[in-house]
């Protein structure tokens, strides 16, 4: 039997005395409340009570009605917009939070398709030689329409008012994946402006200043913007990034269990500096020495040929 004061229905739970958060958790979306039920009766103390509050998967069989006409979305708002990519927000209902964030690829292609279908990873060890005779062909492959979206930001011709800071090096500006709000979720993301630069694998000693100052500078901007100080910012670069545009990923140190930040697709930009720094002048380049092993899922088109040259 559950405590007198512990609420059994609407009523009763709307008589919490919100004090303070206690935390929140970006990965299940969920808030932790401290504050106070009333007693159980008007001369006893109130009871002091920890109310947690997540929000719902949603469940695979509303797939239809979702954003149908008389779906459950019923109201969105455009945050952003850049080339394929598109981001809303949307409610499902009036006067309340907004509920789920809407991220749109339109037109959709199958790589995109493959890309965001679940999938089974496997662990490959990618030798310098099968860079050169696999990898390296499929990113030179690429069509440059697939970073057209990061071209428009790099030009000006989107996303403008979301920079926090451009260079003639480098820009930053907020993740796609990010709510714009929650700070403990927060997500920026590094462009840079050289083209060359596609992936960890053309890393060079000559890079050591662009990324200390993409480290410097994304420091810089979160505690401007947000109070967030040293040592409150995680800095990643993907491999196998998810486009071919080379770019650092700037997350809130405190985020927890995000697959992108994962071993095995995570390299630390600190560390990444570090090797470059003890590289030997005049020497082959590190990364183009280093075998790299990392998680690739079946549906990535790199899968197959990895797989084969991996047996």
């Amino acid at each position: 039997m559950s405590h007198p004061a512990a609420p059994t229905n609407l009523a009763k739970l709307q008589n919490f005395r919100f004090d303070k958060v206690i935390n929140e958790d970006p990965l299940t979306h969920s808030l932790t409340l401290l504050g106070a039920f009333p007693g159980p009766s008007d001369a006893q103390e109130p009871v002091t009570a920890i109310v947690r509050i997540e929000k719902t998967s949603l469940a695979p069989d509303t797939a239809e009605n979702l954003i149908s006409a008389d779906g459950l979305v019923r109201r969105i708002t455009l945050e952003g917009s850049t080339d394929i990519y598109t981001w809303l927000f949307g409610w499902l209902g009036e006067k309340r939070e907004s509920d789920v964030k809407i991220n749109i690829v339109c037109p959709a292609t199958e790589v995109h398709i493959r890309k965001y279908t679940r999938q089974k990873i496997v662990m490959v060890r990618e030798t310098p030689g099968m860079y050169e005779n696999i990898v390296k062909p499929y990113i030179t492959a690429f069509p440059k329409s697939r970073t057209q979206w990061v071209e428009n930001i790099l030009l000006g011709l989107s996303e403008r008012d979301k920079i926090l800071y451009s260079s003639s090096d480098f820009v930053i500006l907020p993740d796609m994946k990010w709510d714009l709000k929650t700070i403990s979720s927060l997500y920026l993301v590094a462009l840079v402006q050289d083209r060359r630069i596609r992936s960890l694998r053309d890393l060079r000693k000559q890079h050591i200043p662009l990324l200390k100052a993409i480290r410097n500078e994304g420091e810089r901007v979160v505690e401007e913007k947000w109070a967030l100080g040293k040592g409150a910012l995680r800095m990643y670069i993907h491999y196998q990034p998810s486009y071919y545009h080379f770019h650092v990923h700037i997350v809130n140190a405190n985020q927890v269990g995000m697959v992108g930040m994962a071993v095995g697709q995570a390299h630390l930009l600190d560390d990444v500096i570090s090797l470059l720094e003890i590289e030997p002048e005049n020497s082959p380049a590190t990364f183009d020495q280093m075998v790299l092993t990392y998680g690739l899922g079946d549906q990535h088109g790199l899968f197959e040929a990895m797989q084969a040259a991996s047996v």
